[in-house]
């Protein structure tokens, strides 16, 4: 037997869950199918909780357009359902005279991107974090966190109070192009069932690229290259040294290794950048030794020893170590050559951030 249906997403994490509940609200049949046993237990739940303000990235990009966009969502999203965050706000900061430079130049590319920042003088910035070291900086005010549990409870309730379901335990293991561009799906677990729809949206993460290539009849050109990139997080004894969250100026793979708190107001410093062959999320805690020198730039107080190895997280990054950063790879079916097939590649950070936007700009272009 075939089940006929509407929508499927593929995928319960959170941009799934965003992209899911907003097909639903928008009067869609949807199901989700996730592989593990609960929402958002892969990339979703092993980040910083972040909410970026659109800083970093090309202008223009999908990145800079939907995080900014997301930002303001997000925020009034969190006020509507009651989603715990706080707006900390943000320093990125200059550690040597050196640096000054290419710190006015994110400041010149935000603004591009429609994202405020501040110049500050390192006396202003150290009034305001007098643990902090720096020589300028630039204040974020719309940078935040999230707890992102409760972000993806509430999208997720919102999903099943407008009819849409979620199948656990649920893998796709494989699938072909059917008529008229519908997909039918095989779908595994404990009683495994075939589920053809109109549309298929495969949010699945670092799992999106296997999942593609499992359904014949899509073109492997359209699928992109998967790498692993690890980001190791390390909490830290004592008391928090600042109440906003500290950056330094990006490195080429991440966004420097930087201090965030959690919503309880531990501190962690993360996530550094190691790139792995295979999923492995253990976390060496000799990588504590690179990151004391890192962290010394911009707070001299560090004590070796002050740092314990805490979680990490896998980038499903679409370039390898050494290329060129790429944007969000977001395939409409005019893409894959499909028409009821979309698929999400790449969506690292500032993917949380941008949940709801890229739920939007989803549900448009199949509209």
């Amino acid at each position: 037997m075939t089940e006929r249906m509407d929508c499927v997403v593929i995928g319960a994490g959170v941009v799934g869950l965003a992209v899911a509940r907003t097909l639903a609200l928008r009067g869609r049949e949807v199901i989700m199918l996730e592989a593990e046993d609960a929402i958002g237990t892969i990339t979703s739940s092993r980040n910083s909780e972040v909410i970026h303000a659109g800083v970093y990235y090309p202008t223009g990009s999908l990145k800079a357009r939907l995080c900014v966009r997301g930002n303001r969502m997000l925020y009034d999203y969190c006020d509507a359902r009651a989603v715990p965050y706080v707006n900390c706000t943000k320093l990125i900061v200059a550690c040597s005279d050196d640096e000054v430079a290419a710190l006015k130049a994110l400041q010149a590319k935000s603004a591009e991107n429609g994202c405020r920042l501040d110049w500050m003088e390192a006396r202003e910035a150290m009034a305001l974090e007098p643990a902090l070291h720096c020589v300028g900086a630039l204040h974020s005010p719309t940078t935040g966190i999230v707890d992102s549990h409760s972000l993806m409870v509430s999208l997720r309730g919102e999903l099943e109070d407008h009819g849409g379901m979620i199948a656990f335990k649920s893998p796709v293991t494989g699938g072909e192009v059917v008529d008229g561009g519908r997909v039918r799906l095989e779908v595994g677990g404990a009683e495994p069932m075939a589920i053809e729809a109109g549309l298929v949206v495969n949010c699945a993460g670092l799992g999106a690229q296997a999942v593609a290539r499992a359904i014949r009849g899509l073109d492997p050109a359209t699928v992109p290259p998967l790498h692993y990139c690890k980001g190791n997080y390390f909490t830290m004894t004592g008391k928090a040294p600042f109440s906003r969250l500290i950056y330094p100026l990006p490195t080429a793979a991440s966004l420097g290794l930087h201090y965030t708190r959690d919503m309880a107001g531990q501190g962690r410093f993360g996530p550094d950048v190691e790139w792995i062959d295979s999923l492995d999320y253990s976390v060496d805690p000799r990588r504590a030794d690179s990151f004391y020198a890192s962290i010394r730039r911009y707070w001299p107080d560090v004590q070796d020893g002050q740092l314990h190895a805490s979680y990490s997280g896998i980038r499903p990054k679409i370039q390898a170590q050494g290329e060129p950063t790429r944007d969000f790879d977001i395939q409409s079916p005019a893409t894959t050559g499909v028409a009821g097939y979309c698929a999400l590649y790449g969506i690292e950070s500032p993917g949380l951030t941008s949940c709801l936007a890229i739920a939007d700009y989803v549900a448009e272009m199949v509209a």
